[in-house]
C-alpha cells in the first residue's frame, strides 16, 4: 500500500508529564508533489471516559475538578464539569474505565458499553479516547470517589438530573468536549427514557 508520508524526522522538545515532539516529514499533496511539513505533536497516551446514568432516577454522574489549561484560557475559576475519565497507561480500555469510575466516582460498575472512539484534537494531540456508558444504582456506590490518593485530583462527584445536565449544555456550563459528546449520545439513544 502506497503512503502519502515519508522521511519522518522526530525531535523531542519536552518529555515530562507527556512527550512533545517536533516532526519534519514529506507529504504528497493532491497534485502528487512532495512537500515538507513541520508540525508538533503532543503524545500523552490514549484515554477513556464514561457516562454513568440511572434510568430509574433519570440522573447522571459527572465530576468537577480544576483544570489549569482552561484557567489559562479564560475559565475564571478553572473548574470543569466532566464525565469520569483517565489515561490508559498499561491497562486495556475496559479495565481502565472501570478503575477510573471507582477512583473518581466511588461506583463499582457491572455492565459497561463501549459506544465509540474519537480523536479529540487531532491537529496537535495524538490521544485516542475510548467512550463508554454504564447504568448505575445506589448499590454500586462502594467508596467516596474523589480521585486516587496521591494524584492531586480533588474531584467533586456530582449526581445531576439528566434534563438539568442538558440545560447546562445549552447555558455553556458544561464545556468539556467528551462530556458534551456522551450527554448527546445519551439523548440520541434515549438511555434515560
Amino acid at each position: 500500500m502506497e503512503t502519502n508520508v515519508k522521511n519522518i524526522q522526530t525531535k523531542i522538545l519536552a518529555d515530562d508529564w507527556s512527550v512533545l515532539k517536533k516532526l519534519t516529514y514529506q507529504y504528497k499533496n493532491r497534485d502528487g508533489e512532495w512537500e515538507t511539513h513541520v508540525r508538533q505533536a503532543y503524545d500523552r497516551g490514549n484515554g477513556v471516559t464514561i457516562l454513568l446514568y440511572s434510568p430509574t432516577k433519570k440522573t447522571v454522574i459527572l465530576t468537577k475538578q480544576f483544570r489549569i489549561p482552561t484557567y489559562l484560557n479564560g475559565n475564571k475559576d478553572g473548574m470543569l464539569i466532566e464525565t469520569c475519565a483517565g489515561k490508559l497507561d498499561v491497562l486495556d480500555p475496559e479495565e481502565c474505565v472501570r478503575k477510573e469510575a471507582l477512583e473518581e466516582t466511588g461506583h463499582k460498575l457491572n455492565k459497561i458499553t463501549k459506544v465509540f472512539e474519537a480523536y479529540m484534537s487531532p491537529g496537535s494531540v495524538t490521544e485516542l479516547i475510548h467512550f463508554y456508558v454504564a447504568p448505575y444504582t445506589e448499590e454500586m456506590k462502594i467508596a467516596l470517589g474523589g480521585g486516587a490518593p496521591g494524584e492531586q485530583e480533588n474531584i467533586d462527584v456530582l449526581e445531576i438530573p439528566f434534563e438539568k445536565a442538558l440545560l447546562m449544555l445549552e447555558k455553556n456550563e458544561i464545556r468539556d468536549g467528551k462530556t458534551i459528546m456522551l450527554l448527546q449520545y445519551a439523548k440520541l439513544h434515549q438511555l434515560l427514557g
